[in-house]
């Protein structure tokens, strides 16, 4: 909220000239920090059910950066971090509020394919809002669509496409011919929040395929190649759902009562600080973005505290280990999604031990 009703003002004063924008810098970073503990988090299911009614908020914070990432789409995504084209702090400060702001809103999106992951024991007030309010499966498909995090350079109509380039670790990079038919992580967490929504027992309930929302989905078939099915062989699931919804008729949109919670926490800031924000803003130019130097130093001293290394890792959760070989784990069994290992390789192997108990897992699933 403060990125946009206070900092535009702030940036508008005529008096608002900082020699040092650091102060600035480490607010506008604070929002990367936390979104950072939130993707991390959230991976563990329960946190997610204990979350309750405040998951009302963070689906909304979800959906604001989507917006925006699908908003600005047509751009060629966040600016190359080119240090000789600032020519003063503020537009550096800037620059890098931009870089920063592309890359909350992916971590935004792992954040939402986390929450859909228990759709099941989401609360219907937070399913209202993922599937009416917000329409999250369209908005996912338009994500899809644009692919933000990918992007072709040196383009040439009539000579070649380019080089495939993804957004990977803050910065872009080539994709190898031999690996551009391979799934990128971030079309991964797309796909399996839609897999989620359109498939959840709990969601196919309440959600409301009008002919907007049959459009938009049908729209997937296009990307759902075989070589996309090897990769998620679950999606075969959401391919044979799409083949039914083209043959069915789309819903009229709904008109129940319904009595909708809103986000508590963003609606309460709003209302207390309505009118005021430039007042805030004068306010925080003189007592907070001017600092002596005393205080500046005193600033990144408690800032180099906060971040420090071992005080972050006290607080991460313990990462998940390989099925196979104990190794730390990275990769989840996509059928079942109870065991994870670090490697293709050890999957293979731990399949003889793991494959019966598998297709059990996802029969179990699929039954309830």
């Amino acid at each position: 909220m403060w990125k946009q009703k206070v900092f535009p003002v702030l940036c508008r004063l005529e008096d608002f000239k900082p020699l040092n924008t650091f102060p600035i810098y480490m607010v506008v970073h604070h929002e990367a920090s936390i979104i950072n503990l939130l993707e991390t988090v959230f991976f563990h299911k329960e946190v997610c059910e204990s979350a309750e009614d405040t998951v009302l908020d963070l689906v909304d914070y979800c959906h604001r950066k989507l917006t925006l990432l699908v908003a600005r789409s047509g751009d060629s995504g966040p600016p190359e971090d080119d240090e000789s084209r600032y020519s003063t702090p503020m537009q550096e400060l800037q620059k890098q509020a931009e870089l920063m702001e592309f890359e909350i809103a992916l971590k935004a999106l792992s954040v939402l394919r986390y929450i859909t992951d228990c759709v099941d024991s989401l609360s219907l007030s937070t399913l209202s809002r993922m599937l009416s309010t917000h329409n999250l499966p369209c908005l996912l498909v338009e994500l899809l669509e644009h692919s933000p995090w990918s992007r072709r350079e040196g383009v040439c109509w009539f000579l070649s496409p380019g080089k495939l380039q993804q957004f990977e670790g803050s910065r872009w990079q080539t994709v190898a011919p031999s690996e551009q038919q391979k799934l990128s992580k971030l079309d991964g967490q797309v796909w399996i929040a839609l897999y989620n929504l359109l498939l959840s027992p709990e969601t196919r309930a309440r959600y409301c395929l009008t002919s907007f929302a049959k459009g938009q989905l049908l729209k997937l078939r296009a990307f759902l190649t075989d070589t996309l099915l090897d990769q998620l062989p679950n999606l075969a699931d959401l391919q044979s759902f799409l083949t039914q919804l083209a043959l069915a008729e789309p819903q009229p949109p709904k008109k129940d009562l319904i009595l909708e919670q809103i986000p508590e926490i963003w609606e309460r800031l709003e209302r207390e600080n309505r009118g005021k924000w430039q007042a805030i803003a004068k306010y925080q130019l003189r007592h907070v973005f001017s600092p002596s130097e005393q205080d500046l130093r005193l600033q990144a001293r408690r800032w180099a505290e906060t971040y420090r290394l071992d005080v972050l890792e006290a607080v991460a959760p313990e990462r998940p280990r390989c099925a196979y070989c104990s190794a730390e784990a990275s990769k989840r069994c996509s059928r079942c999604q109870n065991e994870w290992y670090c490697c293709r390789e050890c999957q293979v192997k731990h399949w003889e031990k793991h494959g019966k108990a598998c297709v059990l897992a996802a029969q179990g699933d699929r039954a309830k």
